[in-house]
């Protein structure tokens, strides 16, 4: 392998940079990336960056001694894969040639339909305009009281602006953990001084704020959308890969072709030189029996060093646990594992406290955990749900007894 190409400049793509190099590869490499800026971290964007407390999250990387070509704000219009050894990548600096390929598109954030004005929050460009706009008295609605919404709500209320959160579902974070925890949240918005309304379904963003469904409206000076992303993948219309909200991988982040069967791996149904990572892979876990499409820093960060080394050849596969965190409203809420099919809820501490969790479980397998204000519990759940290990659900409840005690032997 002599040519690699890194298509997305986010963490995924600078980790997958980093691992090809750290793993021996020392042939050509080049990262494109949409962005003029050099690479840099998301997660601070909603908190840090829109605070004011930082304006500069890019991310550590010597690119020189990396010896890597960085091509800046040049964007990937279509996948040519003329072989099985290797193909083209179209970009708006020309067709690059390789031999192998890691794509790291990421996603966008969904827009809303109308003529006015909406924010969304995924650059560090999106981050300064918005926070230009915040300052005390603004009129700020939020549409989704998801992870963003809530994070960027905290923000803008410490800054004295009047905001107000649409969320559609009956609960905040309903898709995310289930509308019976998302609604012991609801308290944490009047408590900041922040309106949450919901059942708000929007029709349109307008030139002074939301046009309702059915009737009504918002106004708003300022309007962030925070809906959720799409993965970036219309590029990779025609190029024979199966795209399917992400780009579908197997375990060790080959690509799949199409007409490849979930979880495939035989020598038909992947690109052994193209591998996708990050927001925009639909990895296939071995774990949990599916496909998972994980938007969060934590696989941005350590699922690259699978890649690379599937890339190189070597024998890998990834499985870790989901894991993502969140700031908001002066709590700290991180979640472990993942929890769809799981058959029953144990609560760990009082909601109505400070401190507290909850955790999903399968018969006596733990599956997931989301803690508030515990960050003890998180750590040691993560490590149960990783070994698989069997728990008391009784022991698990009292929250003065560790989650490590909890373990059957």
């Amino acid at each position: 392998m002599d040519r690699v190409i890194v298509v997305g400049g986010g963490l995924a793509g600078v980790r997958a940079a980093e691992a090809l190099r750290s793993k021996g590869y020392e042939g050509a490499l080049a990262l494109v990336s949409a962005e003029r800026h050099a690479p840099y971290d998301r997660p601070p964007l909603s908190k840090a960056v829109l605070a004011g407390a930082e304006d500069d999250t890019r991310i550590d990387t010597d690119w020189a001694a990396l010896r890597c070509d960085l091509l800046l704000g040049e964007t990937a219009t279509g996948l040519r894969l003329d072989d099985p050894r290797g193909g083209t990548l179209a970009t708006t600096a020309g067709d690059l040639p390789f031999d192998g390929l890691v794509i790291a598109t990421g996603a966008a954030p969904v827009t809303l339909p109308g003529d006015g004005p909406q924010h969304v929050l995924r650059t560090v460009d999106d981050a300064l305009a918005l926070r230009s706009r915040l300052t005390e008295g603004t009129r700020l609605v939020i549409v989704g009281a998801g992870w963003i919404g809530a994070e960027v709500a905290t923000a803008a209320a410490k800054k004295g602006c009047r905001v107000t959160v649409a969320e559609a579902a009956d609960t905040p974070l309903a898709n995310a953990i289930g509308p019976e925890i998302g609604a012991l949240t609801v308290p944490w918005y009047a408590e900041a001084g922040v309106e949450l309304r919901t059942g708000v379904k929007v029709a349109a963003v307008d030139r002074d704020g939301l046009a309702l469904a059915g009737g009504g409206r918002i106004d708003a000076d300022e309007v962030l959308v925070g809906v959720g992303v799409r993965p970036n993948v219309g590029w990779l219309d025609g190029s024979g890969l199966l795209v399917e909200r992400g780009v579908v991988t197997d375990a060790s982040f080959r690509a799949c072709l199409d007409g490849a069967a979930p979880g495939a791996a035989g020598p038909g149904a992947v690109r052994h030189d193209v591998v996708a990572v990050g927001d925009v892979a639909a990895w296939w876990s071995g774990r949990y029996g599916r496909r998972l499409l994980v938007e969060h820093w934590d696989t941005a960060l350590n699922a690259p060093e699978v890649a690379a080394a599937t890339l190189l050849g070597e024998d890998a596969a990834y499985d870790a646990a989901p894991y993502f965190w969140s700031e908001q409203f002066g709590r700290m809420v991180q979640y472990a594992g993942h929890h769809a099919a799981s058959e029953r809820l144990v609560r760990r501490g009082d909601p109505a406290g400070r401190k507290w969790a909850v955790a999903w479980l399968t018969g006596d397998r733990l599956d997931a955990i989301l803690t508030v204000d515990r960050p003890r519990d998180l750590v040691q759940a993560r490590r149960v749900i990783a070994a698989g290990t069997r728990v008391d659900a009784e022991a698990l409840a009292d929250p003065e007894t560790p989650v490590r005690h909890a373990v059957k032997p």
